[in-house]
Order: C-alpha cells, then structure tokens, then sequence
C-alpha cells in the first residue's frame, strides 16, 4: 500500500504516547507510586525500547521526576501529571455507559455472544476500557453480562451477553446513512486520481450492505457476500477504538470469536479505499481513513481530549530537554574555541620569531636570493660602469 505522510505521522505521534502511557500505568501500580530505575529497566524490552531507562525519562521532565535516595534512582509522576490522572479518572467515571455499549456491541458481533477475557485485555486500551473494567462494568449489569469460565483456568475465562438490545444492534455505517437518509454504503477517503481503486471500489459498494451483527453461518466462505461482512465488521471494530486503529495481529486472534480469514492482512489490502494498512515500526496496523483528516482525528472521544494533553504535556517537556541540551552543546563548544586560541597565538608568535631569526642570520644577503633583486642589483653595477 503507498505510504500515506499524514496517517504515518499519526502513528509516529501514537506511538511515543502509548509507551509513557504504559510507563505511566507502572508508576501507578507501584506502592506510593513511586517506581525504582532498576525495576523500570527491567519492563523496558517488554516496552520495545533500547537504551537506558534513566536517559528516555530525563526528555520527558513534564511528566516524570527523577530522583536520588539511598543511592538508587527512582521516578514519580509531576504534579501536572497526577492532575491529568485525575481529570482522566473522572471522564472514565463519566463515560462508563459508553463501556457498557462498547462492550455490548463487541459481544453481539461475536459468533456465539461471548469474547475471551484474555484476548480482550490485548485490546481494552484500544477500546477505551479502563483497566478494572471487569470489576466496574459487570457487577453493575448483571442482567446484561456474566463471566464463564468453563475450562476452570483463568486463560478459558469469557464473558457472556445475556440480553440481545436492538437499539444496539446498528453499525456506524447504518446510523450515518439514516442520519442522511441513503441506504447504508461505505464512504472512500482516496484522491480522485486513484482511478483504479475508485473503481474497484464502488463495484465492491455496489454489493448490498451486510451487518456485522448478522450472523455469519448462512453466508458462504469466500463469498462476494462475506468479505462484505468483514469489511463492514473491521469497520464498526474501528469504529468503536479511540485512535480508529487497531493492531493487525492483535484482531487475528479473534479469528473463531468474529469469523475472520486466515489472511485477514490479504483482505484489507485489497480495500484501500475504506483502510489503510502501515507496517511502522514492524508492526502492521490498520487505520479507518475516513476517521482522519490529515493527520488529525475527525471526531475525538472525550478520553482523546485527555489523552491529548498528556502529549502536549510529553512534548512541552521534550522540547524542554531539547533545548537545553542545545545550550550545553553550544557551552562546550565554546569552551573548546576558548582552549584553542592561545594555542593558536603560541603557533603564530613561534612563526613569527623563526621568521625573525632567519632574518637576522641571513643579514642583507637575504634578499639577494630574490631574482627581481639580483637584477636589480646587477642593474646598478653595470650602469656605474
């Protein structure tokens, strides 16, 4: 797929978020919220970053405080940054009805209304989902959920639908198109010079709109019919994420529980039009286009905004750190000029005294070494004659 300058940004700009937000979830886990180096080291492969630990936080000064004690490094959040957890808190206490219809939706379309817990929390971040959402959301709607645990280990735990909602029941797609009042198609994101692929794509349009949360059992496999169902299931998926991405790996591991293909990458690619595929940083991810204006997200969750102001944060303190390490750069260099010109001067005194030595060793006679004076000289000899 050709790259796209304005989604990869947007991923490039994710990603340095999504690891001080996972660096941030450590803090917060630890006693007193305060987290010693050596064991934030140690999280740092599973993190996928190299180095020391000590170096990636001194270029967030904003959001995390280094200190000594006991001879031992340790980091807190600021003070700017426990506010920002806070106000997140409260929008997540405020948004837990959106939780509830998230996670909802995700079991409806689900073949048999029931997703795996662990497969799940892979995604629960991507979805919005605080981390306790188990424990906030289900004792609440009991009429609606339940955890079954059939295998009798934590890795067989599912939790269950139990109630089908109707009002639910309506993609992202099926609401746009009743607020416009057209038959429910999907919308394409490409430049009108794509002819091609505008092409292939309202062939692909022109095939009825299938639900996600139609069954998929009386669809045929490789059908025309179900890579409409698919399409239109990895959509809402998108739909319902706070960045309207997920990870391409991560969504193959809900093959059995959504009716995915083997080659769910394959499929994708062949819609350009509706996703945009990146491999960025090795890791392949799918973007909903019709989500992003540039490299800008067209409608934000108020979990976004937040989220938002933990990276303005993040940059104000890298562009802090930047600076000043442009100013210790530009101090030892100056430093260095300062040692070199009495080096200098010593050189050229040096020169100048051999010059002057050599001068008073030759006398006179020097300069009959010069042709334009030995002419001169014989000149006036021959002419006094």
């Amino acid at each position: 797929m050709k790259k796209d300058p304005d989604l990869e940004a947007a991923l490039s700009r994710n990603r340095r978020w999504m690891v001080n937000n996972q660096i941030k979830n450590i803090i917060l886990r630890c006693p007193n919220q305060v987290v010693p180096l050596e064991h934030l080291q140690k999280k740092f492969k599973t993190l996928d970053l190299q180095g020391k630990a000590l170096n990636w936080l001194k270029k967030y000064p904003c959001c995390f405080e280094i200190y000594l004690e006991n001879d031992e490094y340790h980091c807190r959040l600021t003070k700017r940054m426990i506010h920002l957890v806070e106000e997140e808190e409260l929008v997540k206490d405020m948004q837990e009805p959106v939780f509830v219809q998230k996670l909802a939706k995700l079991l409806m379309m689900s073949v048999n209304q029931r997703l795996n817990v662990t497969k799940l929390n892979e995604l629960k971040h991507s979805f919005g989902f605080p981390d306790d959402y188990i424990i906030r959301i289900l004792p609440k709607h009991p009429e609606m959920f339940r955890l079954v645990n059939n295998g009798w280990r934590k890795s067989s735990m599912e939790i269950e639908l139990l109630a089908w909602n109707p009002d639910l029941a309506v993609s992202a797609v099926e609401a746009s198109a009743q607020k416009q009042g057209i038959e429910p198609c999907f919308s394409c994101s490409l430049p009108s010079t794509w002819i091609k692929s505008w092409q292939r794509f309202e062939e692909f349009n022109a095939i009825p709109y299938i639900s996600p949360f139609l069954n998929p059992r009386g669809l045929e496999e490789g059908s025309k019919e179900m890579e409409k169902r698919i399409v239109g299931l990895v959509h809402e998926l998108l739909s319902l994420t706070l960045w309207k991405k997920l990870s391409i790996v991560k969504l193959s591991h809900f093959k059995r529980e959504f009716a995915l293909p083997e080659k769910l990458n394959v499929l994708l690619l062949k819609h350009p039009s509706i996703f945009y595929v990146s491999n960025k940083y090795q890791i392949y991810t799918v973007l909903l286009r019709e989500a992003y204006n540039g490299s800008e997200l067209v409608d934000k969750n108020p979990l976004v905004i937040v989220k938002n102001k933990f990276g303005d944060l993040m940059q104000e303190g890298l562009h802090e750190y930047n600076q000043r390490r442009r100013g210790v750069n530009l101090e030892k260099k100056r430093k260095c000029m300062n040692l070199m010109k009495p080096e200098r001067r010593k050189v050229a005194s040096s020169e100048t005294s051999n010059q002057d030595d050599n001068g008073d060793t030759l006398g006179g006679l020097g300069r009959l070494f010069d042709p334009e004076e030995r002419k001169r000289f014989y000149k006036v000899l021959f002419d006094e004659r």
